[in-house]
């Protein structure tokens, strides 16, 4: 498997991140905890306009020698093996860029096109397609498609309307921009086969182990390539600062999308695409349940259930409850368990897990790598993954904290972010019906919050985290001494207790927590302690980041997929991630540009 995929010299065109991000000339430990205090009252917008860097770097004044930033493709990958094609996109300049009143008229996807020159990402489509031969039909250019499916995402366009778009006589201006030729344009089923291509060859065949003691493997995504290279030209801009960069605040976070094929059976499994016959009848889940469910005994279910959805046969369904975090203290929850499982919102389809990098300093989120399951697939180990693979696709990032909900809070994620990233875990906390017994609280020696309790049931105090030691501390500052009440209190103990082997010692007990606690639980192990100024500080920029690119994703009409298939699912929002970074760029040079008064 390729270690670099991204060169780290291209980085030496972006001179501020350069000079600036000598790891030897920032400080060790403890990490930088964020920007300069700012005022609250300000948008984003407002807090970039005041950043002298941004404004003097990141504008097209700034970046004038620079432009066209090309596509930062690794040197080493090979050539297309394509030699000619029927069209071709050469980069036709921005010089209309130099007028300010052009800007007005220009959108996002607009700006993409004339600030970046796509021509060296040619062979990294060719790769990713599978392409192997000269031989065989002679395709479009792979940028030219690239860019036809960028125009579609961010106009929130079926693959109908976007060719009869490209037709149209007010649109030629587009059509040249892609590089077709003559009217010579691709066809729905062109279309529909690159898609398909680009999600199958997503995946070679290479895993990752993300447990060794289950042996957990997770299929990794070469898509996240295109997603890797679309960051990195924000590194170049210098539109992601050092600080954000080398001290990274991570946030993975899935978002559904309904299947373009309609749900027409909520327990539609694999074995519903398999062949029946009297000799072997398919199971049907549903009547194992108690439903209705389909007998098969019709010739329309075959070679598969008539309620199953061919187009679609790896989407599935669920009730979205929106959060995955239990909640058992509420006085509107249903005491019925039957009543229970019909919360949430019924949803069939997939489920996209992107990692996102928030740049806290300028107040914006990119994308950097991703993953594509069913819609009732589990988040953690897919995440993980990812996480694992960041020295493949981002080789020379450094993570400070990774931030999620409470779905990631299982023992492989958490592992991975503080033995494998070295970082601080800011997941939220994942219950459990343990966390409502109070004796238990005391036996295991922390509460549900995961801080630590002394023997007579004194909750103890936080103090900081050792990032040498790479663990929390904790001391109880002789809270029976100084009017504390204990948070359970011990059967035939008196208070305050009168012996305590700890009330010699100066601070009291002190409990160290690093990776797990001393029962060997990690549920609950956090290096960022919950509802603490610093967790408040953290965690909601991580769930910001997370909204903007879910909102965005909406916007552009991908709640619901517009093509058929895993595959195409997969190749399609992985497009759509990427031209969220992209038209996030160009929106931040557009900022940049209009606070110099371009």
């Amino acid at each position: 498997m390729t270690t670099h995929l991204i060169p780290i010299e291209t980085r030496n065109r972006g001179h501020l991140f350069v000079a600036t991000c000598n790891l030897q000339e920032l400080p060790a430990q403890p990490p930088l905890h964020g920007p300069a205090p700012r005022d609250a009252h300000l948008t984003p917008v407002e807090t970039r306009a005041q950043d002298r860097l941004f404004v003097t770097h990141c504008s097209l004044e700034g970046l004038r020698d620079r432009l066209p930033l090309r596509w930062p493709a690794p040197p080493d990958i090979p050539p297309s093996p394509k030699k000619s094609y029927r069209s071709h996109y050469i980069h036709l300049g921005g010089e209309d860029l130099k007028d300010p009143a052009a800007w007005e008229d220009l959108s996002g996807f607009d700006l993409v096109l004339r600030l970046i020159d796509f021509a060296p990402l040619r062979p990294v489509l060719a790769q990713r397609l599978g392409w192997t031969s000269a031989r065989g039909w002679r395709p479009f250019d792979p940028i030219s498609i690239f860019l036809l499916h960028g125009w579609q995402i961010t106009n929130g366009w079926s693959r109908a309307e976007t060719l009869r778009q490209l037709k149209k006589t007010r649109n030629a201006d587009y059509a040249q921009w892609f590089g077709f030729e003559d009217g010579d344009y691709p066809t729905e089923g062109g279309l529909r086969y690159w898609l398909t291509a680009l999600g199958k060859h997503s995946e070679t065949g290479d895993t990752i182990v993300v447990d060794q003691n289950r042996q957990i493997e997770v299929a990794i995504q070469y898509l996240n390539q295109l997603i890797a290279q679309s960051v990195y030209l924000f590194v170049e801009t210098d539109l992601i600062t050092p600080q954000a960069w080398l001290q990274a605040l991570l946030c993975p976070d899935g978002m559904i999308h309904d299947a373009a094929s309609r749900l027409r059976c909520g327990d539609v499994r694999e074995s519903c695409y398999q062949e029946t016959s009297p000799e072997n009848p398919r199971p049907c889940l549903a009547k194992q349940e108690g439903r209705q469910g389909c007998d098969c005994d019709t010739i329309a279910c075959k070679s598969s259930c008539r309620r199953a959805t061919p187009r679609d046969p790896e989407a599935r369904f669920i009730r979205y409850k929106g959060s995955n975090k239990q909640r058992n203290d509420t006085p509107n929850q249903h005491t019925t368990s039957n009543r229970d499982e019909k919360k949430g919102e019924p949803r069939y389809g997939y489920r996209s897990l992107p990692i996102q990098l928030a740049e806290f300093n300028r107040r914006f989120s990119v994308v950097l790598s991703g993953d594509f399951l069913a819609a009732s697939a589990r988040e953690e180990n897919p995440a993980a993954a990812l996480l694992l693979q960041l020295e493949t696709f981002s080789p020379d990032l450094q993570v400070d904290a990774v931030a999620g909900d409470a779905g990631f809070g299982y023992q492989v994620f958490l592992h991975t972010v503080y033995d494998h990233l070295h970082a601080r875990r800011v997941v939220d906390l994942r219950a459990s019906k343990s966390d409502r017994d109070k004796a238990e609280w005391l036996s295991r020696r922390y509460d549900d919050k995961g801080r630590p309790i002394c023997p007579f049931g004194y909750t103890l105090t936080a103090n900081g985290f050792d990032y040498e030691a790479r663990r929390h501390k904790w001391f109880c500052a002789k809270a029976c001494r100084n009017g504390a009440d204990p948070v359970v209190r011990v059967e035939e103990t008196i208070y305050p207790p009168p012996e305590c082997p700890h009330l010699k010692q100066t601070f009291g007990q002190i409990v160290n927590v690093g990776e797990r606690f001393e029962n060997g639980s990690i549920r609950l192990a956090r290096d960022v302690v919950v509802d603490s100024p610093e967790w408040k500080r953290l965690y909601p920029r991580a769930r910001n980041a997370v909204e903007g690119r879910n909102s965005t994703l909406e916007a552009w009409n991908l709640k619901r997929l517009p093509v058929y298939g895993k595959s195409r699912g997969k190749a399609f929002t992985f497009l759509a991630d990427v031209w969220r970074n992209l038209t996030t760029l160009a929106r931040l040079v557009r900022e940049a540009s209009a606070a110099t008064g371009i």
